[in-house]
């Protein structure tokens, strides 16, 4: 079914309401058994977007990897933030999306005034100014850049990683659930690019030992864990 395309009118919404400087903010990682979590912040203005612009899930790898570079160097700035697997099983996933989603806030030239984050919990908070859209990814243009910049950086990052741990398939699957990401647990265990605290621990009894339990999961993430 088409889907149309993404506009500005969150983002005028915003600015009759007072912001100078929007950021659409996506995240990319949250389901993966390994690799970190990573946050995109993009502020792209009012522009007409780049022919094909739409949310990064619903592209295809080809034409993600043509359309990053030329979202890069149409956005006004973006910035990328990470938080690590071992910061993934210490904070919880909130947690660990609030710190790469500031890590992301915090790297770009100028602090936006509000930020458009995709989905329907705000995990950011104060004090930042958010408006949180559901399906934001496709239907604002700033989300929708963040959301192909994040999701291209992170796959060539994890297929960078991946060179070390070549059983695993990480440049196919980006440290998500594989048919051959199981087999490579199954047989070789976790890794170092791991999250340790997450379910899929729980079906490989041999190394079901090395299951990172924190005292108290939200049910806010309990999605996220697999559970």
């Amino acid at each position: 079914m088409p889907v149309d395309p993404p506009t500005h009118s969150v983002e005028r919404s915003l600015r009759r309401a007072g912001a100078t400087l929007v950021a659409g903010v996506d995240e990319v990682g949250r389901g993966a058994w390994a690799g970190p979590v990573t946050v995109c912040a993009a502020v792209t203005g009012l522009r007409k977007p780049p022919v094909g612009l739409t949310d990064s899930k619903l592209l295809t790898p080809r034409r993600r990897e043509e359309l990053a570079p030329v979202l890069s160097a149409w956005v006004h700035a973006y910035a990328l933030g990470h938080a690590s697997p071992r910061e993934c099983d210490e904070l919880g996933m909130t947690a660990a999306l609030r710190l790469a989603a500031v890590r992301a806030l915090e790297g770009l030239p100028e602090p936006p005034d509000a930020v458009i984050l995709d989905g329907k919990h705000d995990y950011l908070g104060g004090p930042w100014r958010v408006r949180t859209v559901i399906k934001g990814d496709q239907s604002c243009v700033a989300v929708a850049a963040a959301s192909v910049i994040a999701k291209v950086r992170r796959d060539a990052m994890m297929a960078e990683l991946g060179c070390d741990h070549p059983d695993f398939g990480f440049a196919d699957n980006a440290g998500y659930p594989s048919p051959v990401h199981r087999e490579a647990l199954e047989r070789l265990g976790p890794t170092e690019l791991h999250r340790l605290s997450w379910a899929f621990l729980d079906d490989l009894p041999q190394w079901r030992h090395l299951k990172v339990v924190r005292e108290s999961v939200d049910a806010g993430e309990q999605l996220s864990l697999g559970f």
